[in-house]
């Protein structure tokens, strides 16, 4: 049998994903995608998992899409065959919505090189911990090419216009160290740790956290850019309403008001 291209596994409360496509440094085969979709969905349908943790096998995190997808082959229609339009619709579209609207933060543990598709998916998740020898690069205008996967998106949000620019119409590597530097991930594992270590530990802490309020939070900041400000205060009274109906929010004032630690299910 062939051996799946993403792996599955939970500890405690975290599920961690695993891209398992070593020998071609995780990039995307339609299946892949697929792979993904149906460990995504079985985070959503289990309530016991209460945060992601998504990484690469061997020593990639993600090169993007798998150029063997694409028909090059000489001959009638190679404009049509050759088109990455169908391919980012119907595969790499999916993936970057499931993820941003997963009920559960999302960490990447960026264990080495992110190009591409791969640079934006570790993007894509709530938090980025990259290993310190892992790097990011844009490589499409190498290609003749535009950023996807939501990549001109998340360039400009985490970085701002002038450096997603640069990053994006240069190609060059970008260092785990300046990642972090310019925003783009939130943290560096330390010299020697292991980074899905560091991720794991991050996930463990917000999986004991008031999770619709996690995700809300993401939301809320997602939407921050594109609101007035009189419509985002509309969107923060609307939501803490919802969430003043929730578990986690009356057992976490009341668990202050009796000084104990707070006990959250998540609900």
């Amino acid at each position: 049998m062939t051996e799946a291209s993403v792996l599955f596994e939970t500890r405690g409360a975290v599920a961690l994903v695993t891209l398992n496509r070593p020998q071609a440094l995780n990039s995307f085969t339609r299946q892949m995608h697929h792979e993904l979709w149906v460990a995504l969905d079985r985070i959503e349908g289990d309530k016991a998992i209460r945060a992601l943790v998504i990484t690469g096998a061997g020593r990639g995190f993600c090169a993007g899409a798998d150029l063997a997808e694409f028909d090059f082959t000489a001959g009638p229609q190679l404009v049509e065959r050759a088109d990455p339009g169908p391919l980012i619709e119907q595969a790499f579209n999916p993936t970057v919505r499931k993820l941003q609207g997963l009920r559960v933060p999302t960490i990447a543990a960026v264990n080495g090189v992110a190009a591409g598709a791969g640079a934006s998916l570790a993007m894509t998740c709530d938090l980025a911990v990259a290993a310190s020898n892992a790097s990011f690069i844009q490589a499409f205008s190498k290609i003749g090419l535009v950023p996807d996967a939501g990549g001109s998106w998340f360039l400009v949000k985490r970085l701002g216009l002038a450096r997603a620019l640069g990053c994006a119409m240069l190609g060059d590597k970008l260092t785990a160290k300046d990642a972090k530097e310019q925003g783009m991930i939130w943290d560096v594992a330390a010299e020697g740790e292991d980074c899905v270590d560091a991720a794991l530990k991050l996930a463990q802490r917000l999986a004991v956290m008031p999770t619709k309020a996690l995700v809300a939070t993401r939301k809320l900041l997602r939407d921050a850019a594109s609101n007035t400000l009189d419509a985002q205060l509309d969107v923060e009274r609307a939501t803490q309403s919802a969430l003043g109906k929730t578990h986690d929010y009356l057992e976490g004032v009341t668990a202050f008001l009796e000084k104990r630690p707070a006990q959250f299910k998540g609900e």
